[in-house]
């Protein structure tokens, strides 16, 4: 995950001379070094209006004056922002004494005189506190991480990103309430991103509550309905759950987008198979294994298929699905000679045939598995 920083659209209203404090002659001074370090980018003009700043607010030890407290955060929260490497040597305190400052001035029942300049001020902290965030995730530290995303989150409450990032931090610390919480939050609308809905839907699976999670996917699909991480988290949901009436729905957007997946094929012949659509499942059962020909569940089910449309048509040994039953079920015994459940539905077979010479040697290999 990668950082992102606020857009700040006041930074060039803040550092122009018809800002708002341009007409208070006391405050001229930091306005103009402000000016100034726009046009030169020297950290030296951002260190004089913090000396002219805080000589002002020393100057008048009487009541507050709001005004150039607004204006010491505008500077304060400035350097925080622009000087990321401390070359103007602040204290370590020194965010923590920025924030502590916008917090008071917030509570100001006349505050609202100054809202660009302290939605400026927010937006500065806001980046700091995401920056340093980063720090500590990419040092896996997820817990300060957190706790910095949380802080940044007050001062920038309809920033969504600050979703995306708290969400990922407390799913990374095993809160996974309150990531799912985040991360449904962000489902809707034109931001939704097929990683949110796929993260908050593994969440509940994790839960074993594959309702929610199947709710989950299908408000995200009603938002991306052609993503397909999506398209393949629902099959997978109802696959799992052989819902294969629902499952059905989606095979022909799931092959169309995944023409060359073995596992695919199979799960769609498998549906099929279920729904004694025979002559599908038994087209994307070649499928699977012209795909992956090792694998041994499509030739197993293969064999199983044409054992039993063999015994639906009842012509005894003489149905040429019989014939193709013991080829495929042959060949799934030679890719896992020992599963029991094969050797099985054989022994069935050859019973069908009257084949008493496999038939026995099935016997004897089913004794030697079951020890019996």
């Amino acid at each position: 995950m990668q950082g992102r920083k606020i857009i700040l659209s006041v930074l060039i209203l803040m550092f122009t001379a018809s800002g708002a404090f341009c007409q208070t002659e006391v405050l001229k001074n930091v306005v103009n070094n402000l000016a100034f370090y726009k046009q030169k980018k020297d950290l030296k003009y951002l260190s004089n209006a913090k000396t002219t700043v805080d000589s002002l607010i020393q100057a008048s030890p009487g009541p507050i004056d709001l005004e150039k407290s607004v204006y010491r955060v505008v500077v304060y929260s400035s350097i925080l922002y622009i000087d990321s490497l401390n070359k103007l040597n602040e204290p370590a305190t020194f965010l923590a004494q920025t924030t502590e400052m916008v917090d008071k001035l917030s509570e100001n029942r006349k505050i609202y005189k100054f809202q660009v300049d302290m939605d400026y001020a927010k937006n500065c902290l806001t980046n700091v506190y995401i920056r340093k965030a980063f720090v500590y995730m990419n040092n896996y530290d997820f817990n300060n991480a957190l706790q910095l995303f949380e802080i940044a989150k007050k001062y920038a409450p309809l920033f969504k990103q600050l979703d995306v990032y708290i969400a990922y931090s407390n799913n990374k610390l095993g809160h996974l309430n309150a990531a799912a919480k985040y991360y449904t939050g962000l489902i809707g609308g034109d931001s939704t991103k097929a990683e949110y809905v796929e993260a908050v839907s593994n969440i509940y699976k994790s839960f074993g509550d594959t309702v929610t999670a199947l709710d989950i996917v299908k408000k995200g699909r009603k938002i991306l309905p052609n993503d397909r991480s999506l398209i393949l988290d629902e099959a997978n949901i109802y696959n799992n759950k052989r819902d294969y009436r629902s499952l059905v729905n989606l095979l022909p957007s799931l092959l169309e987008i995944n023409p060359n997946s073995a596992d695919i094929a199979f799960v769609a012949a498998n549906c099929y198979d279920h729904l004694n659509q025979y002559d599908k499942a038994e087209s994307l059962y070649l499928h699977a294994i012209e795909l992956n020909s090792s694998a041994y569940e499509p030739v197993f089910n293969l064999g199983l298929l044409y054992f039993k449309q063999s015994e639906i048509k009842q012509e005894k040994g003489n149905d040429p699905n019989t014939a193709r039953a013991v080829q495929w079920l042959e060949k799934a015994n030679e890719i896992s000679p020992n599963d029991i459940n094969c050797l099985r539905v054989l022994h069935l077979v050859y019973a069908q045939t009257g084949n008493k010479n496999q038939i026995n040697r099935i016997d004897n290999k089913l004794k030697q598995l079951t020890n019996q």
